[in-house]
């Protein structure tokens, strides 16, 4: 495992009093290190092994959420299960301290054939952990075992482990907040975490205020004429009308939105016929548009539906759009993220901290934890170079090296915001 020095930070005076948060570090015999979850490394390898090898879809994390909550139970934690749907929730308290935190992480898995070719790869034909959900589900547990057997802190935590971050609109995250989460289970800042291709395992990634993008589903559906493929004339064929679609598309971004202003609008499904010699009567196209501000997403949404229904018309053709308006932007507060970084500081040292990373364009449903309490979601590298295949690829895989290091920053945040 890359050694990860610890670094004594001076007690300083700057406080972030009207948040409840200090930038000081507070006396306390100990904060957690890189090294005393080492003997965990092991342990934590097998979970996340077994939780791969068994990948369950959004809202059928059945089996994954018995393995979180008996786990929990087993090291003491106070268990509630079925929150939006297979969410699970651990609350463990120590002290007479009247401060809360909030830790999430994902649980589900994607429907794609995994080809990463390891000893424990997806038992399961046509599922896989393809976004390292194993792996942050299993960083939580290991900060759960470690807060269990210290205690070193004084207040409640509460662990949110949750179902269906990939599912869309109605995610996870809304169901579990819908169903009373943080009413149930109070805290005073929420944290949630994801794995970060292209940056080294260990490297923390952070930023204030909005870090990824809102993220939109559109649904298209052209409706022609079908026929013989030797008579195009006596049809309306709408392979023509989608293809003119898409190609039109791709000006929205570039001849419609500010360049100053990030926008993404791409087709990730475009499916029409079934043999050679038909011209078929129907075309669907599937889009992911990606924007971080409010009236850009206004933009898109109506200039995709002028479009693709001026494009149709022009063809003889007609479309019906579905726009579903998905997860909203991650917008990070300050004073939490300014926390964050620094307890990752004190872990793993500055030159493995990025405190102000790129806008990312993908869209995470923490975003709705994040409209409710103040928060922030960070991120940690999982690989560059070869090592650093893209989540959602058939070959990804999470990198075992940050199981100790993620779990060791969940129980130092824990400590430091409850000392």
């Amino acid at each position: 495992m890359r050694h990860f020095p610890c670094i004594r930070i001076k007690r300083r005076r700057t406080t972030y009093l009207s948040k409840g948060l200090s930038m000081t570090t507070p006396s306390n015999p100990h904060f957690t290190v890189i090294a005393d979850l080492s003997d965990d490394a092991p342990s934590l390898r097998d979970i996340r092994h077994d939780i791969h090898r068994h990948p369950e879809l959004s809202y059928e994390e059945t089996r994954t959420a018995a393995l979180v909550a008996d786990r929990l139970e087993e090291w003491g934690w106070q268990v509630t299960r079925g929150i939006g749907g297979t969410g699970v929730v651990g609350t463990l308290k120590a002290g007479d301290g009247t401060k809360s935190i909030g830790l999430r992480a994902d649980m589900d898995a994607l429907p794609i054939i995994e080809q990463t070719g390891k000893p424990y790869a997806s038992e399961t034909h046509g599922k896989m952990h393809a976004c390292g959900h194993d792996g942050h589900t299993t960083m939580l547990l290991g900060a759960a075992r470690h807060l269990a057997r210290t205690r070193r802190f004084n207040g409640t935590v509460h662990l949110y482990f949750q179902p269906a971050e990939e599912h869309g609109v109605p995610s996870g995250a809304q169901k579990m907040i819908a169903e009373g989460l943080f009413e149930r289970f109070h805290c005073d800042a929420v944290f949630g975490v994801h794995n970060h291709p292209g940056a080294q395992p260990g490297t923390f990634l952070f930023r204030k205020g909005p870090f990824m993008a809102a993220g939109d589903q559109v649904s298209i559906a052209i409706e022609g004429v079908g026929g013989h493929a030797a008579r195009p004339h006596l049809s309306v064929d709408p392979v023509v009308v989608t293809a003119s679609i898409v190609m039109a598309l791709q000006t929205i971004v570039a001849r419609n939105v500010d360049p100053a202003q990030p926008a993404v609008v791409t087709v990730g499904s475009m499916h029409a016929g079934t043999v050679n010699n038909v011209i078929p009567s129907r075309a669907t196209l599937e889009l992911s548009v990606r924007s971080f501000d409010p009236k850009v997403r206004e933009l898109l949404k109506r200039r995709i539906k002028e479009l693709v229904e001026s494009q149709a018309a022009s063809y003889g053709a007609t479309a019906t759009v579905k726009y579903l308006e998905g997860y909203p932007v991650v917008v990070n507060s300050d004073a939490e993220t300014e926390f964050a970084i620094q307890v990752a500081r004190e872990l793993v040292g500055e030159q493995n901290v990025v405190a102000h990373a790129d806008l990312l364009m993908g869209s995470e449903d923490f975003a709705f934890m994040l409209q409710q309490r103040p928060g922030s979601f960070l991120r940690l590298g999982n690989g560059a170079g070869e090592d650093g295949c893209m989540v959602h690829n058939p070959h990804y895989d999470f990198n075992d090296k940050n199981l100790p290091v993620g779990a060791a920053y969940w129980a130092r945040l824990v400590e430091r915001f409850l000392a």
